[in-house]
């Protein structure tokens, strides 16, 4: 094993550490944030599969995650599931979704796209409003968290080890998506998808695998917040939420996995953070993601890779790029 093979994983098992010792020596209200914060990387982790990757807008997450925590909690209340059986299940719930709004995706781009997955939130919305099995305005109480043989979460910061637990799998997932000959397709059919399919790819097909991967992901993660807070109500899933989640894309870096972690922990903790400037906060939060729209465009990560080479050839005496012909 080559030195630069062993920095990344020692990189990525270093900060874990750090992230439970910071979590383990915080109270009681930076822990719920910091588990909203995996919520969120998982969300936008799969947005990135379909908005990040194949150039897809996606308006429809906070659907898709109010239909799997919604479809969980049900599950493991009225209908007495085991937890783990109910969050398995989401794998056919995200799979559903993939394939009901992949393919008119198909016909539709740009803005209509965009409407038509704003729809989608919004029938899911006042779905769980109307339905008495989605407890109407009111919410779904009583919903079972997850446990095993030797771990069982008794309040909802003892929930974080199993929300770290799935998000460090989500995103090692997505890595390998990424980086993978998929990963190279899904890229294509975003910058030039005429090209892509004249070189052989089947562009309708990733395109539904996109949304799929999409939907299970954003199942899985309602699962999941639905056990982290035990209650839910439809004024958790609303459009704004979605929206949330594209400006985490974007702020973090679309396309780019570090990006998703990086975007989701600014975007959920950043207005947090600016609480104390109490009726202005929410002006503040939304300047500053204007400001880095604008000057930023590409997003925080690739910005911070860029720096860090730079950074690095001056360290260590040694330059990353080559030119030819000199």
């Amino acid at each position: 094993m080559t030195k630069k093979s062993i920095v990344q994983p020692v990189l990525a098992v270093a900060l874990v550490a750090a992230v439970v010792v910071y979590f383990n020596l915080s109270n009681d209200y930076i822990q719920s944030v910091m588990g909203l914060i995996l919520y969120n990387c998982i969300l936008v982790l799969g947005l990135n599969f379909i908005t990040g990757l194949t150039g897809q807008m996606n308006l429809a997450t906070a659907g898709m995650a109010a239909m799997g925590a919604y479809t969980y909690g049900i599950l493991t209340t009225a209908g007495g599931w085991n937890p783990w059986v109910a969050l398995f299940a989401m794998l056919s719930v995200g799979l559903a979704l993939g394939l009901g709004l992949g393919y008119p995706s198909l016909r539709l781009k740009g803005f209509y796209l965009a409407l038509t997955t704003i729809g989608f939130s919004e029938i899911i919305r006042l779905l769980a409003t109307n339905l008495q099995i989605t407890g109407g305005v009111i919410g779904l109480n009583h919903i079972e968290r997850l446990s095993t043989f030797f771990f069982v979460p008794v309040r909802m910061t003892d929930y974080f080890y199993i929300l770290l637990f799935f998000t460090i799998f989500a995103t090692l997932f997505a890595w390998k998506i990424v980086n993978s000959k998929f990963g190279r397709a899904f890229k294509a059919i975003r910058d030039n998808p005429e090209a892509a399919e004249a070189s052989g790819i089947n562009v309708a097909r990733l395109k539904i695998q996109a949304f799929t991967l999409a939907a299970i992901y954003a199942a899985v993660a309602g699962a999941l917040y639905a056990g982290y807070m035990v209650y839910i109500n439809p004024t958790a899933f609303t459009v704004l939420h979605s929206q949330n989640y594209v400006a985490m894309l974007m702020i973090g870096g679309i396309g780019t996995v570090p990006g998703n972690i990086i975007g989701a922990f600014i975007v959920t903790a950043l207005p947090e953070m600016l609480r104390g400037f109490q009726d202005y906060y929410w002006i503040m939060f939304c300047t500053v993601c204007l400001v880095m729209a604008i000057f930023v465009p590409d997003g925080l990560y690739p910005l911070i890779k860029r720096y860090s080479l730079k950074l690095y050839a001056v360290v260590t005496g040694k330059s990353r790029v080559t030119t030819k012909g000199r």
